[in-house]
């Protein structure tokens, strides 16, 4: 049951990384990046860690 619900992190990722209306737009920029990449490179590295933190949980609960 406490795997279920850590993997809904997955889905939280999943809607920011296709919700189109959020990124659609050039501005603000980061370092002359527009909006549209600096977003996707952030969406990309807190899904990094958030798949880092579910294995690192799941694991755990193997080794009990």
């Amino acid at each position: 049951m406490e795997t279920a619900v850590i993997r809904i992190l997955f889905l939280v990722v999943f809607i920011i990384s296709l919700w189109v209306p959020v990124f659609n737009r050039v501005g603000p920029t980061l370092f002359g990046f527009p909006f549209f990449y600096w977003y996707q490179m952030l969406v990309v590295l807190i899904s990094s860690a958030l798949i880092w933190i579910v294995y690192k949980l799941e694991d755990k609960g193997n080794a009990e």
